[in-house]
């Protein structure tokens, strides 16, 4: 009996792909960049039993409907938003992610990008490479508190709560809202419960931990920005059609928010081009979780739920 055949839409950790090559043939995707087209990944997987696919993988309808023989579906990331759920459930199909593998180092990722935007260190750093540092003064590159300052955290979920026990370490004043409040969260961090419109106001920092669904995209847009102080940064590791990029661009050319720390973008791999243009924002690309051990865990979970599905056990990671 042949062995069903995984396909893999990019090189993942060669750890994950010596647990699956004993149960399957193993086909694996070019390597980036670039990141390859809808149409790329449909024809990729097209005789794929299991699918075993990335974040940054267009994984639609077509694909899953055009490959006939396909059982499943994982993917390494703890979201999946790139994947037509709906799809796979018409054909039975089921789809497992890796959540609460890369909490604590997106965690620390979006706090570094806070203070990196806070204290204008890569500003500084492209002023210092460019040749152009010629000495201390009392106003060189004037920046912004972290500690003490009001964080205010959009989804006070698994990373978000990770966020806000760093914030403690720096005495920071902490605001979350949610579409359910957390309790538990309030008492272990002493965070306060309030309305978005409340948060927006009240933060020297917004950080948004939200997943990509229909009610969140340009959760963001120029009408909120507008109710931040003028004296803000605004951070998102989250996904990036969270924030209207272009009327971030607009709002940080026009001095209506201070800055801005960005790991994810609305069209990924795309940016908007204003962003570049501005000194105001600190850019990254999408390595919040970008450590060694945490993407190796991310592949090996995916191919954990995978080798579950191929010996008829319960999925770990089922997506709800």
């Amino acid at each position: 009996m042949p062995l069903p055949l995984v396909v893999v839409t990019r090189p993942v950790p060669e750890q994950a792909l010596a647990m699956l090559r004993p149960r399957a043939t193993v086909v694996v995707g070019p390597n980036e960049p670039p990141l390859p087209t809808a149409d790329e990944v449909t024809k990729l997987v097209r005789d794929a039993d299991v699918i075993y696919t990335l974040p940054a993988n267009p994984l639609n309808g077509d694909a899953i409907r055009g490959a006939a023989k396909l059982r499943m579906i994982a993917t390494m990331g703890t979201g999946y938003d790139n994947i037509d759920v709906g799809a796979a459930r018409e054909r039975k199909i089921p789809v497992t992610f890796a959540p609460g593998i890369l909490d604590e180092t997106t965690a620390d990722g979006a706090f570094a990008l806070m203070l990196a935007a806070a204290r204008r260190l890569s500003e500084s750093e492209r002023f210092v490479r460019a040749g152009k540092y010629r000495g201390w003064t009392p106003f060189l590159f004037l920046g912004h508190d972290v500690h003490e300052a009001t964080l205010g955290i959009v989804g006070m979920g698994r990373i978000g709560k990770a966020l806000a026990r760093r914030a403690l370490g720096f005495r920071m004043k902490i605001l979350y809202t949610d579409a359910f409040r957390n309790e538990a969260a309030e008492k272990e961090l002493g965070a306060t419960f309030v309305t978005l419109d409340e948060l927006l106001a009240q933060s020297d920092f917004v950080t948004l931990h939200v997943p990509l669904m229909p009610e969140t995209r340009h959760l963001i847009d120029a009408k909120r920005l507008r109710q931040m102080k003028k004296t803000a940064i605004l951070i998102n590791a989250s996904r990036g059609p969270v924030v209207d990029e272009r009327a971030l661009a607009e709002a940080l050319r026009d001095g209506v928010i201070a800055g801005a720390g960005l790991d994810v973008y609305e069209r990924e791999p795309q940016v908007e081009p204003l962003l570049l243009e501005l000194e105001n924002v600190v850019l990254l690309p999408h390595i919040a979780s970008a450590s060694e051990r945490t993407r190796v865990r991310m592949a090996v979970r995916a191919a954990e739920n995978i080798l579950a599905f191929l010996d008829g056990k319960p999925l770990l990671d089922p997506v709800p």
